[in-house]
């Protein structure tokens, strides 16, 4: 057991009692460096009285979050138990569960250039940072900055209200998920369209058969929708493409059916030079 890990995990968020207790009990196996750590997910499972998919779906969190890899595997009686090893730098970067500092600041002198020694008959220190303290002044947000977030949240609440309402679970993971997800490059139409057609493909079904919203969210259940909303796409694309390709053979070759072009097609063609005025107007329509 390593008491240094054990404790760096212990002062550190993990976001819930289940992710807590099973990084707790994967600690008490590290060695001072976080590695060593070989028991299987149902050895987890008994000590923490969890549930198999609980265990399961977290341990692939952490690796997915880069608090735990993988260094190897081990030969047991049921085949072989992966060796894990927590990342001390992943622990590090994240939130702890100490209180913020309270800063009362100072009544007497309020731009002393150093935080007061407080009284020296009770041997109370005072407050640690004067009330000018650079670290106690807080810059305010920009209205543009304010503006954005406002956008980013409403994106977010109304990609989550496209959700099965009542599966929906943790809002604060759900949004933060999604909020991830569209930082990482992933357009909000999209992944609204992806919400959409799994409230479509699941309508009708038992709650049982829905999954719970912040899962979904987690696990990235929406890719599959991604998936053919991009090749939805790539057709339409394609017929797009096709379709300009018919105008432009009309127009070359004067056909009577280049009646029928808009002036709006011709403009588009002429502007992706896929024909020129000249060719346009000696097929009978405006340039």
């Amino acid at each position: 057991m390593s008491w240094r890990i054990a404790n760096e995990c212990a002062e550190r968020r993990f976001g819930s009692a289940a992710r807590k207790q099973i990084i707790m009990f994967l600690a008490d196996k590290a060695s001072d460096d976080g590695s060593g750590i070989w028991c299987s997910k149902g050895t987890i499972q008994r000590h923490t009285e969890l549930s198999e998919s609980t265990v399961k779906r977290t341990i692939i969190d952490f690796l997915q979050e880069g608090i735990l890899i993988e260094t190897g595997r081990r030969h047991c009686k049921n085949g072989y138990t992966v060796i894990y090893r927590i990342v001390p730098e992943s622990v590090e970067a994240m939130e702890t569960t100490a209180e913020p500092d309270i800063v009362t600041g100072v009544t007497v002198n309020p731009v002393q250039p150093e935080p007061g020694t407080g009284s020296t008959v009770a041997g109370v220190r005072g407050s640690r940072w004067t009330p000018n303290h650079p670290k106690t002044i807080h810059k305010p947000p920009t209205r543009r900055r304010e503006a954005a977030a406002e956008v980013e949240d409403l994106e977010a609440e109304k990609i989550l209200a496209a959700y099965p309402r009542d599966r929906i679970r943790d809002r604060r993971t759900c949004l933060s998920q999604i909020a991830a997800s569209v930082k990482a490059g992933i357009e909000p139409d999209d992944l609204l369209k992806a919400v959409k057609t799994y409230a479509t493909e699941t309508e009708g079904y038992t709650r049982s058969k829905i999954c719970f919203s912040d899962n979904w969210f987690k696990m990235r259940r929406w890719e599959k929708g991604l998936v053919q909303i991009q090749a939805d796409r790539k057709k339409a694309r394609e017929a797009e493409a096709k379709g300009r390709a018919s105008l432009v053979e009309w127009i070359h070759e004067r056909h009577p059916l280049c009646r029928h072009i808009t002036n709006r097609q011709t403009e588009d063609l002429i502007a992706l030079k896929l024909v020129t005025p000249e060719q346009v107007r000696a097929a009978g329509l405006q340039a």
